[in-house]
C-alpha cells in the first residue's frame, strides 16, 4: 500500500534552489536524508524532494493544490520570485513559476 508521495525537481545547484525553495515555501527543507537531497515535508502524505542532478535539472514539473492561490502569489512576490499572477488553467486557475534551473512549479487553486 502506498503511504506518500513525494514530487522531485532535479536542479544544478543545491544551495541555490535551498534559497528558492526556503523562500517560496517561507521555511526551510524539513529533512536532508542524503548529501545532494533536500525534503520538504508539505503535508502529512505529501511533499517535495529537490536533488541536486546537473545532468537532468530543470527538466521536472510539480503541481500543488491551493486552498488559496492569491496568497501563494503574494508569498511568490514576497519572496521576489517572478510570476505573471494567477490565470485561467485546468478548469480552474493556476500560478506558474520557475525556479532557476527552470523546473515548473504550480500552484493550482481557485
Amino acid at each position: 500500500m502506498i503511504r506518500r508521495v513525494l514530487a522531485q525537481c532535479t536542479v544544478s545547484d543545491l544551495a541555490r534552489a535551498e534559497k528558492w525553495y526556503t523562500a517560496l515555501f517561507d521555511r526551510g527543507p524539513d529533512a536532508r536524508p542524503m548529501p545532494g537531497l533536500l525534503e520538504w515535508h508539505l503535508g502529512d502524505a505529501f511533499g517535495l524532494q529537490v536533488w541536486s542532478e546537473p545532468e537532468r535539472a530543470g527538466r521536472s514539473t510539480v503541481v500543488f493544490e491551493e486552498t488559496d492561490l492569491d496568497a501563494a502569489a503574494a508569498q511568490a512576490t514576497k519572496a521576489g520570485i517572478a510570476h505573471d499572477g494567477p490565470q485561467p488553467g485546468g478548469g480552474a486557475r493556476i500560478l506558474p513559476l520557475a525556479d532557476p534551473d527552470g523546473n515548473r512549479v504550480v500552484f493550482s487553486g481557485r
